[in-house]
Order: structure tokens, then sequence, then C-alpha cells
């Protein structure tokens, strides 16, 4: 069983994935971080490929992927650190970025590699619906790659209903139509969140963007399996001289609420 399945069918509620820029904010921070936010409490972890023209991140994500990029990252060696990394990991591990790198480095080398590195799922958010149900579907299956898809609150029931159909994971909904790391009220989305429970899709669902405290992961949580953080865990950690440290405090602010004095 996939990861990804084995985590949504053993937790229910509450699930807390957690973005990273893969080489922020050093080359070699993969294994310090992965294992930090598997010893304090994610449940699940996105690493994010960097590219050079992150098109729907915010300026916190942006500036990490150039920082990722100034170190020198590159898909390989990510890959190479990966399997170092995941003999001492049970977290579900995925893959996030954009679609033009993977395909310089080849789509059937990327899910092998990926594969070998212990990867269960993938995020390419520029690659089209109907490009991946002809082109790559079956490859992303052979290889054991849950391919997940993003919604937003314009994207139609057909085109949800579709994505659910032809995938496997989970299905990522944005909170609202804009980049990474805006400030918004996650409470304001509800009706767009209710919308998607109704559904009663075959896919858990998690939402992201403006996902940042205890405040935000709560009300997510009342309307999905979990939710997902990105910014916020970024801007943590990105003076950090102690990663591990921060990663627990961060995520202790997350999951555990400050008392009402």
């Amino acid at each position: 069983m996939n990861r990804i399945e084995k985590l949504f069918s053993e937790k229910k509620k509450n699930i807390l994935s957690i973005y990273f820029t893969a080489a922020f904010p050093k080359l070699d921070s993969t294994y310090i971080i992965l294992d930090s936010l598997q010893k304090y409490g994610a449940d699940m972890v996105e690493i994010g490929m960097r590219y050079s023209d992150p098109l729907a991140d915010g300026p916190v994500i942006q500036h990490s992927s150039l920082v990722a990029l100034q170190n020198g990252f590159t898909i390989g060696p990510l890959f190479k650190q990966l399997i170092v990394c995941r003999n001492n990991l049970n977290l579900p591990l995925i893959l996030m970025g954009y679609l033009n790198p993977v395909l310089q480095y080849g789509m059937e080398n990327f899910c092998i590699d990926a594969q070998s590195a212990g990867i269960d799922g993938i995020i390419l958010p520029d690659l089209p619906l109907s490009v991946y149900e002809k082109d790559y579907k079956l490859l992303f299956e052979k290889y054991n790659l849950h391919f997940i898809f993003l919604v937003t609150p314009e994207t139609s029931e057909e085109r949800i209903r579709k994505m659910d159909a032809i995938s496997k994971g989970f299905i990522y909904a944005v909170s609202s139509s804009s980049i990474t790391g805006i400030e918004k009220d996650i409470a304001a989305q509800e009706n767009y969140f209710k919308r998607l429970e109704g559904m009663k899709l075959k896919n858990p669902v998690l939402i992201g963007f403006g996902i940042k405290d205890n405040y935000s992961f709560s009300c997510a949580c009342m309307h999905a399996m979990g939710a997902i953080i990105g910014t916020a865990y970024i801007k943590s950690i990105e003076d950090s001289v102690n990663i591990g440290e921060d990663t627990k405090k961060f995520l202790n602010s997350i999951l555990k609420p400050a008392p009402i004095s």
C-alpha cells in the first residue's frame, strides 16, 4: 500500500502536511528538516523542487526557491539525498514542482528515481488534466506514484469529479485563487469547503494556501481531513541556527493551541 493511502486509512482527521523547499536554507538541510518534521508531529511532507519561474508561489516561497537555486539545487542530487534519508522515515513524501524541469529530466527517468527514493506522490500544478490522463497516468501508476491535483473555488464540479476519478492520494483544495502566503481568513471560504464536502469525493481532501497557525489549521480541519502549511514553516526556519528546535516550536504552535488566559 502506498504510504499516502496508509496514512489516510489510519488517521481520519487533523492530518498535517508540511511543505518545505529542497536545498533551503542550505543545500544539505533536507535530512534534518525531514527528521525533525517526523519527530515533532507532521503526518506528511511535500518537498518543493524549485524552478526559476514559480508561477503560483508567493514572495516567501519565491525567495526560498532563489536561495535553493543559488545553493545549487538540481533534481538528481535531491534524489540521492532522499535515498539516504528514507530508511529512517515512515512519513509519506510528496514531490511538488513544475513540469518543465521534470520533462528535461525525462518523465520516466523521473518516476523511476522518485520510486527508488521512496517518494509516494507527485504534484505538478501546471500539468494539464487532459495531458496527464492521455500521456502520463499509466506511467505514474506503474511506479506507484499518486498524482495529486489542485482545485480552487472556481474549479467546476465536473472538473473536480474528473480529477477525483483519475487520481489517487488526495485532492489539494487551494483555499482561494491567489498565490501562496497571502493573508486570508480561511473561515470565509466555508461555502467552498462545504461544497467539496457535499460532493462525497473518493479521495480525501486537504486544504492549503493560507494555513499558518492553530486557528487556520483547526478551521480547515473542520471541513477536510487536514491541511497543508508551507509559507509559515519556511519563515520559521529561514534564519534558523537550530532547525530541529525551531521545527519543534513551530509544530507545537500548530498542533497545541495556546491556553486561554
